[in-house]
């Protein structure tokens, strides 16, 4: 069902939870797993500008964290029978997904979010865009647990109120 997953990664731990939940899936399916990390230095107009010096350092940098991360990760997909390999990209991250998904043929994209608030609801996030624009399935991992509070840590914070 599902031969070629794409697993966009930001090169964080938290990111990098879905990676069990990928394996489980691609052992299911026999899938071949490609890791992508698209380089987006964000600087420019918006946020400012920096010396021409600065920027080559900073791709430079990425580029290298980028490579080591994901080189790694798809070792470590291999190391249990798993075919796997990584692509490191320029560009804007939802963008770039959303098309290497569609050109190369992915079957599935699978991808973290750690649920940004109230400011998704106005901004949306990069697996926001990625879910309502590809042309391929996507599952989106919660990433970020939030324990909920218990009902009667609610109830000992309302005044002159005993609860059980």
């Amino acid at each position: 069902m599902f031969t070629k997953i794409l697993v966009p990664l930001d090169g964080s731990e938290i990111a990098a939870t879905v990676l069990p939940r990928v394996m489980e899936l691609a052992l299911a399916f026999k899938s071949k797993v490609t890791l992508l990390h698209v380089c987006y230095s964000g600087v420019g107009t918006m946020v400012g500008q920096a010396t021409p010096g600065v920027m080559q350092s900073a791709e430079a940098e990425e580029k290298k964290f980028c490579s080591t991360f994901l080189a790694k990760s798809a070792q470590d997909l291999r190391s249990i029978g798993l075919e796997a390999d990584f692509v490191c990209q320029d560009g804007s991250p939802a963008r770039e997904i959303i098309a290497l998904a569609q050109d190369k043929g992915y079957d599935l994209i699978v991808m973290g979010t750690h649920g940004a608030g109230e400011v998704a609801w106005y901004m949306g996030g990069v697996a926001d865009r990625v879910a309502s624009h590809a042309s391929v399935p996507v599952l989106l991992l919660r990433t970020m647990t939030i324990k909920p509070p218990l009902l009667k840590e609610i109830y000992s914070q309302v005044p002159g109120e005993n609860f059980p």
